[in-house]
């Protein structure tokens, strides 16, 4: 770890595009048979359709999606594109071909409703929308409320009216097209935040930021730890900027193979079957997904090739580590990050893993825990996880969020960017996540942050997921109330008893202080499209009773 802090240098020269300056490299070096035989990207649907591109098919296709793009659409450099899309092909083709053609990308996830479709036109003021025939009903139905669309692209085998086909104008696309020169700091995509929070905001991207900055998540002996002989399977839904860390930017950075599988439907069992079957040697997924694996009986399964896995999204609970370890064999690697950054703390190779820990600042940006006047605080102190900005920015932090100049200032406190997130660092530098500064408990003068507790109730063998927020108490003014899926074992239990035991095994596991006075079973979370739990949603409810 203290070798890779000296050693990670990343140069920003002034013109940079992924496109041309990183998967056309990879060409090249294929072309001289210096890479091994991994495809670019490996695509199956799981009923035996297959797509293996190399890096110059992709360039191939990617081109001739930018001529798409330029012609067909008449966009321009700067012009925003709305991109709905599940895990298919083109939803690749269509990124790459952004970058070459510099039209900035917006990408969205299945599961918006045409009320957020809406919301991210208007906001965006998007000159372009692509989509499927599952999306475009919903884009028709708000189309007439957004001035700025003016070109509507169905992904499809059929036709729709009002809509062009790409691909039929894929297929009779010209395939040279030269790449548009950018600037580092020009605009390359912007990312809905999660909506944690609050409404989801427009955090916008240069072509340096992930292009470049991500080579601190991909790099070998970093925290994806990468090289381009490794397949690499991260299971992110595309509407998340988690699906650029991972499925663009970070393995591409080292020419690794992206894997991908369609799966419409989040399924363990498909999960189990794919790392047996394909060679993938890497693997990342949220911790709602892990804490559904270690549900099951991994020893049928033998995962051959696996021999890294990663998780980011929100904290990975111990418990939840040490089971998929007992099974598998494999620590999981935690990393931390925001749409707005790129890896902040992670857990590096060679470095000791402490379960429930987030790991060490990468070494891309100067990570502190900050006080409410941007003190820096000693070990063992909570407060503001923070990034140094001044008197240097970080070019691998966000640009701003887009034409919204008050909520960007709002985010820098003193010389810091602050993250919203409360945290430790511990006297060996490692950082505990503890919550979202909105999410942390007051009650009867202490403070209790939501993660702890949810990680000693996962532990109990009745409880699936957990969330905690507070509740209003007339005595301690604030309670712990925790919500909470029961495994089917336990669904038909006396409801009183198994709060009771949860209660009693909190006070064991953690500080008696900390458990939960109140308790609701709940048959699932309120989730954001991107699976983190919405505390803020539950917490609003308790307050309005």
């Amino acid at each position: 770890y203290e070798a890779i802090q000296q050693q990670y240098k990343p140069e920003v020269p002034e013109y940079f595009n992924f496109a041309r300056d990183v998967l056309d490299r990879w060409t090249e070096v294929e072309k001289e048979g210096k890479k091994s035989k991994n495809p670019a990207l490996w695509w199956v649907d799981g009923a035996g359709e297959e797509v293996r591109w190399s890096f110059e098919e992709l360039g191939v296709l990617s081109r001739k999606v930018a001529n798409v793009l330029s012609d067909a659409c008449s966009l321009q450099r700067g012009d925003r594109v709305i991109l709905i899309l599940p895990r298919i092909p083109e939803w690749w083709l269509v990124n790459v071909a952004c970058m070459r053609t510099g039209t900035v990308l917006i990408p969205g996830t299945q599961q918006l409703t045409a009320k957020d479709i809406l919301h991210r036109l208007q906001k965006s003021k998007a000159k372009c929308i692509i989509t499927d025939d599952s999306v475009a009903p919903a884009v028709d139905s708000v189309g007439a409320e957004c001035q700025s669309l003016k070109f509507k692209l169905l992904v499809s085998e059929g036709h729709r009216e009002g809509w062009l086909n790409f691909k039929d104008l894929l297929k009779n696309a010209p395939s040279d097209h030269q790449c548009v020169s950018t600037k580092c700091q020009d605009p390359m995509a912007i990312y809905f935040t999660s909506g944690t929070t609050g409404s989801p905001k427009m955090a916008e991207h240069s072509h340096s930021s992930y292009g470049i900055g991500l080579t601190v998540s991909g790099r070998y002996r970093y925290w994806l730890d990468l090289t381009s002989s490794d397949v690499f399977w991260n299971t992110s839904d595309t509407g998340w900027a988690k699906a650029a860390w991972s499925s663009v930017f970070s393995s591409w950075i080292q020419g690794a193979c992206v894997f991908v599988h369609k799966m419409p439907q989040f399924d363990p069992s498909i999960v189990f079957e794919s790392l047996s079957r394909f060679p993938i040697t890497v693997f990342c997924s949220p911790p709602t997904a892990y804490r559904m694996f270690v549900q099951h009986k991994l020893s049928s399964y033998t995962f051959k090739s696996l021999r890294r896995c990663v998780s980011a999204g929100e904290p990975i609970n111990p418990e939840v580590m040490q089971e998929w370890k007992a099974q598998t064999g494999l620590d999981i690697y935690e990393g931390y990050g925001q749409t707005e950054t790129v890896l902040i703390c992670g857990n590096f190779k060679g470095m000791k893993i402490k379960p429930g820990s987030m790991g060490k600042p990468s070494p891309g940006y100067d990570v502190k825990i900050i006080d409410e006047n941007s003190n820096i605080l000693p070990p063992g102190k909570e407060g503001d996880i923070a990034i140094r900005v001044k008197p240097t920015r970080s070019p691998f932090l966000f640009t701003c969020y887009a034409d919204d100049p008050e909520k960007t200032e709002a985010t820098i406190r003193g010389d810091f960017y602050v993250t919203g997130d409360r945290g430790i660092m511990d006297e060996e530098g490692y950082f505990w996540f503890v919550g979202r500064a909105d999410d942390v408990i007051n009650s009867a003068g202490y403070r209790i942050g939501p993660f702890e507790v949810e990680s000693a109730l996962v532990e109990h063998p009745a409880v699936v997921e957990s969330a905690v927020v507070s509740s209003p108490d007339p005595i301690r003014g604030e309670v712990v109330k925790a919500f909470v899926v029961l495994t089917s074992d336990y669904a038909s239990h006396d409801p009183e008893k198994v709060m009771k035991e949860l209660q009693d095994h909190v006070k064991k596991v953690t500080a008696p202080y900390k458990y939960p006075r109140k308790m609701e079973f709940v048959q699932q979370l309120p989730k954001t499209v991107s699976g983190k739990i919405r505390r803020n949603e539950l917490r609003q409810k308790e307050w309005r009773k």
